[in-house]
C-alpha cells in the first residue's frame, strides 16, 4: 500500500506600486508588486506550505521566519527548493501540486507556462505535475479592489518504498 498524503497550502501578500512582482517563480511586469521579507513570491509559500503540511512537518514561517535576515530578500524557489529536500529526506516524492492565483490585473495567464516550468524546475519535478491557475475576483474583495493577492495550493506526496 502507497503512503499517500494531501496538504493545503494558503497565502496572501499586500501590493504596493514601485516593488517588483513576482508569482510562480516568474518576474511579471507590473506597477505593484509585494510587501514582503522574502521577494515576497505567494504563490510559492502557498506551495511550501501545502508541501510541508502533507509531510507534517509545519509551515513555511516555522522553516523560513521573517525574522531571520538570512531569509531577507531572498528567491523563494530557494526555499521550495529546501522544502522538497526536506521531504526527500524523509522518503517522500511529490505526486502533483495544483495552486490557485486570485488577483485583478495583470493577467496572467501569458505567464501560466512559465510558472509551471519554473515551479517544476525548483521541485525537481515534470511540468506536468505542476498545475497555476488565475482568476479575478470580479473586483470583490482585496485582490478585487487589487490591495492584495492570495493563493490557494494542494499537493500529494507519498512515501517513496524502497
Amino acid at each position: 500500500m502507497m503512503n499517500f498524503r494531501i496538504g493545503h497550502g494558503y497565502d496572501v501578500h499586500v501590493l504596493q506600486e514601485g516593488l517588483r512582482l513576482v508569482l510562480g517563480g516568474v518576474e511579471i511586469p507590473y506597477t505593484k508588486g509585494f510587501v514582503a521579507h522574502s521577494d515576497g513570491d505567494v504563490a510559492i509559500h502557498a506551495i511550501c506550505d501545502a508541501l510541508l503540511g502533507a509531510a507534517a512537518l509545519g509551515d513555511i514561517g516555522l522553516h523560513f521566519p521573517d525574522t531571520s535576515a538570512e531569509f531577507g530578500g531572498i528567491d523563494s524557489k530557494i526555499l521550495l527548493h529546501r522544502v522538497v529536500a526536506l521531504l526527500k529526506e524523509r522518503g517522500y516524492a511529490i505526486g502533483n501540486v495544483d495552486c490557485t492565483i486570485r488577483m485583478q490585473r495583470p493577467k496572467l495567464r501569458p505567464y501560466i507556462d512559465q510558472m509551471r516550468h519554473a515551479l517544476a524546475d525548483a521541485m525537481g519535478v515534470d511540468d506536468d505535475r505542476v498545475s497555476v491557475k488565475a482568476t479575478t475576483t470580479e473586483h470583490l474583495g482585496f485582490e478585487g479592489r487589487e490591495e492584495g493577492v492570495s493563493v490557494s495550493a494542494v499537493a500529494l506526496i507519498y512515501k517513496v518504498e524502497s
